[in-house]
């Protein structure tokens, strides 16, 4: 503590004796070389006092993350009505037990966890309402924010759930001609449909989804947020029926 005592003594001083200059001025200039030299060799003599500053900066920063997380989880339990939007929605029209899936076309594991959701709902559609959220991984998913669109589209003509299906069924082959066929055998309208998944809505919509799991700190897909509770990957059925229990208690 007396080194960070004493570098902090040292950066404000120098800090004083600087001054206040213009983003268009120069600055090298007006650091005292002395003050200079007696900062970098109190961090050549204690470097623990940087990798110490860097361990509580990050420390500070992950509770300012946690306690953002923790209020909005907080509004999925109390409000998750604000918090669903124009989202897709699919079970219980209550919606006093909501089940938010934050989902990506193209991830392995969202494919993979549909089955155990599917018996999820299957089992619950009475009680708990199903809520689809978009967040494509475009860094590793080319086809995500594509996909993502096509499904919008398709829910602008109420078939959302039958085109999320098609999508996770057929995943191996997301591109264009998978997305028109999808639509076509679903009967829908095709000039609407590509007007719709080519408009500034559809990329709003999406961007308010990836915006919305930012606020969570998600990383990664699957990840699921039932009545202010987590859990992520391809889970298994039991998992969400344990969380299903927790949240009804």
């Amino acid at each position: 503590m007396r080194i960070f005592f004493l570098l902090s003594i040292v950066l404000t001083t120098w800090i004083t004796m600087s001054g206040c200059t213009s983003f268009a001025q120069p600055t090298n200039n007006l650091i005292n070389p002395e003050l200079e030299q007696q900062v970098l060799q109190i961090i050549r003599d204690h470097p623990e006092v940087i990798i110490e500053s860097v361990q509580a900066y990050q420390q500070e920063q992950q509770q300012e993350r946690q306690a953002s997380q923790k209020e909005i989880l907080q509004q999925f339990k109390n409000n998750p009505q604000e918090q669903i939007g124009d989202s897709p929605t699919f079970g219980s029209t209550d919606q006093k037990i909501v089940l938010f899936e934050f989902s990506d076309f193209q991830c392995p594991f969202c494919a993979k966890v549909q089955k155990n959701l599917k018996e999820f709902m299957d089992k619950h559609e009475d009680r708990v309402t199903l809520v689809f959220k978009h967040l494509p991984l475009t860094r590793i998913h080319p086809q995500a924010i594509p996909a993502a669109k096509a499904a919008w589209a398709a829910q602008q003509q109420g078939r959302f759930w039958e085109y999320h299906d098609a999508l996770f069924e057929q995943q191996d082959k997301l591109e264009e001609q998978l997305y028109i066929e999808v639509a076509n055998n679903l009967g829908l309208d095709i000039d609407k449909f590509n007007s719709d998944r080519q408009s500034e809505e559809a990329i709003a919509s999406i961007e308010t989804d990836f915006k919305l799991a930012q606020k969570i700190g998600i990383s990664g897909t699957p990840f699921f947020v039932m009545n202010g509770e987590t859990f992520s990957g391809a889970v298994k059925l039991s998992q969400m029926e344990e969380t299903l229990a927790k949240v009804i208690q």
